[in-house]
């Protein structure tokens, strides 16, 4: 997975295999304006609410897809017990919520906090926080 931002949205690219156990067929866009809160956590297992539909599910291994809960669906891409990104949303036509394991979620906060230059293709979220790719101050 690669997470790519520009002046507009954040994009979640997904590998094949990605794709393929959380049956969804494009990467994930998000608008920023969408964007309410961005958490980083140690276990995105207790972030999870609802059952994988459709999704993969292999209790404290993987968890992959969209996650429907009363009233809420969530997109989960987690590996394991490791570090993690939780994005709370407001106003996605999909999702509520999207719960990722990163190890660039400390990128991801330091990149959303960037003005990106809107004249930019979309960077990679380590290459903005890392002062890779000039943002526009």
């Amino acid at each position: 997975m690669t997470l790519l931002l520009d002046s507009t949205q954040l994009e979640i690219v997904l590998t094949g295999a990605e794709r393929a156990f959380a049956f969804h067929k494009g990467n994930v866009v998000v608008e920023r304006s969408t964007i309410a809160k961005v958490q980083l956590t140690e276990d995105a297992w207790t972030w999870l609410r609802g059952v994988p539909s459709p999704g993969t599910h292999i209790r404290g291994v993987l968890a992959m897809g969209t996650w429907k809960s009363a009233g809420a669906n969530d997109f989960a891409i987690v590996r394991r017990h490791r570090p993690s990104v939780v994005i709370d949303l407001d106003g996605h036509p999909e999702y509520e919520r999207i719960v990722l394991t990163t190890r660039h979620g400390l990128d991801l906060v330091t990149a959303l906090r960037l003005d990106v230059d809107s004249d930019e293709a979309p960077a990679d979220v380590v290459d903005l926080a890392t002062g890779t790719i000039p943002v526009q101050d």
